[in-house]
């Protein structure tokens, strides 16, 4: 079983608790009423119907409407008014209930539905259906079987970080939560491949208008400005440290580097920046293996202690060749056999032995060497990507001054020149850095962090007539559940 430390509760989705709703078969819909108006509790569904097969159902079928938000009404409606009235979200709130109450397992005078809840939530909602004649019961977990996920978003941070966490997929409930470090790490390499300190402010001015819902139709990724501001202030700062400012117009000194003239120390900084982020990925994969399956997973996994000894064994090695030292080249060489050894005999286990398990074995052992070298070369492309905007910004910074020196039509042009390249350079290298920053973040990173799925947290959530329709505090999405809690 987990241990929830509080350090770990923080850093982890938020506990789930196995409930039972129970309620007398009378007081049964006023109850699910309260429990689907708090929408924080993702009660078991037999089937994938979404409405069921009731009453309710069949006159929703009739009315051939579009799709609408569902409501509930906290007395038990008539559905032939309800129809005659045209009433769809209200008939479709009742279907759902329908639904809920059909599967409810009854035992004698009383009825009962189980599921998940947070475990914050709990005490209040039992409380909310006391006051209804029911009771929210605490159950054991079942064997097996993991609760559905749910991570907390607590900040507006956290909730602009959390697409880059559920486009790659659902984090399982005994992972650590990566939200605020993916996104960190994310703006980072952005920030190094779009280094320039005038396309950073366009960024922060970007961000800004964002915050302040400006232009309208861009309202929905209002909560992703503090996304685009860090990616802004990350660009900003590297532009500082490169001396670029819409190219390299001598505006800005160069601070540490100029990535036009010193490629290699860029390239080495780039690699050496990856490497130190794959060792931060490996410890999170050695902490998910040990909550997932305990010290034996996180001993032998590739993504675990074992694969970390290969990596920080080759590295150490790789360092001593260059460092001309022998002795930290065979200590590097000792750890990464050592961490062999136990890759292989993780995966020899999981092969289930025999000639064609130590062939499989051979094989994977030999891929996870060539995936670590090659994911460290891999981070190459912030200095590559880098460079190629810093070169973009020398082009048209010299188009600009070439045409300058022509007379007032000259100025004009090189004014032209200056505006359409910056315009030019900023789209397609905010599209690029983007993508690549993507692409390190998901494979050579969540890769290693990651070794399953979970379930993402959908509580039944339909808020009643009466109240102002709203957010429900436990909000599902896609592909996994980011809240205010």
């Amino acid at each position: 079983m987990t241990s929830w430390s509080d350090p770990l509760t923080r850093a982890a989705p938020v506990r789930m608790q196995r409930v039972a709703v129970v309620a007398p078969r009378g007081a049964l819909r006023d109850v699910l009423v309260r429990v689907a108006d708090a929408g924080c509790v993702e009660l078991d569904r037999p089937d994938d119907s979404p409405h069921g097969t009731g009453p309710a159902a069949r006159a929703l079928q009739t009315l051939r409407t579009e799709a609408v938000p569902p409501l509930l009404s906290r007395t038990p409606p008539d559905l032939t008014a309800l129809q005659a009235d045209g009433r769809a979200d209200l008939l479709a709130g009742e279907a759902q209930l329908e639904a809920h109450r059909a599967a409810a397992v009854g035992r004698g005078p009383a009825a009962a539905l189980a599921g998940w809840c947070p475990v914050s939530a709990v005490p209040r909602l039992g409380a909310d259906l006391a006051d209804a004649g029911g009771a929210l019961v605490p159950l054991r977990a079942p064997r097996g079987i993991d609760p559905p996920t749910l991570l907390t978003a607590t900040s507006a941070v956290r909730r602009s970080f959390g697409p880059l966490v559920r486009t790659y997929g659902t984090v399982p409930y005994t992972d650590i939560d990566p939200t605020l470090p993916a996104g960190i790490a994310y703006v980072v390499m952005f920030g190094m491949m779009f280094g320039d300190a005038g396309h950073g402010a366009l960024l922060l001015m970007g961000a800004l208008l964002l915050r302040l819902g400006r232009p309208r139709r861009l309202a929905p990724l209002h909560r992703l400005w503090p996304f685009v501001a860090g990616a802004g202030l990350a660009s900003t700062l590297a532009g500082v440290a490169y001396g670029e400012f819409f190219g390299p117009t001598g505006v800005l000194p160069v601070l540490w580097l100029d990535p036009l003239e010193e490629p290699v120390r860029l390239l080495a900084s780039a690699v050496g920046f990856g490497a130190v982020l794959l060792a931060l990925a490996y410890a999170a994969g050695i902490v998910n293996r040990w909550r997932e399956s305990g010290p034996g997973r996180a001993l032998y996994a590739a993504s675990g202690i074992a694969g970390a000894a290969v990596f920080l064994g080759l590295a150490l090695a790789a360092g001593g060749v260059l460092l001309r030292t022998p002795a930290l080249t065979w200590t590097g060489a000792a750890l990464a056999g050592t961490g062999l050894v136990l890759v292989g005999a993780g995966l020899n286990a999981e092969s289930g032995g025999g000639a064609s398990g130590i062939l499989q074995t051979g094989i994977q052992l030999f891929d996870v060497v060539v995936r670590i070298g090659s994911n460290t070369v891999s981070f190459a492309r912030l200095a590559a990507f880098g460079l190629t905007h810093a070169a973009l910004g020398a082009i048209v910074w010299q188009a600009t001054t070439g045409l300058a020196g022509r007379g007032a039509p000259g100025v004009a042009a090189a004014l032209l020149v200056f505006l359409l390249g910056n315009a030019l350079a900023f789209a397609l290298e905010a599209l690029v850095a983007g993508i690549q920053a993507l692409r390190l973040e998901f494979y050579e990173l969540f890769s290693r962090v990651f070794d399953a799925e979970g379930r993402p947290f959908k509580p039944w959530h339909v808020p009643t007539e009466s109240a102002e329709p709203s957010e429900p505090p436990y909000a599902p999405v896609r592909h996994a559940t980011e809240v205010t809690t």
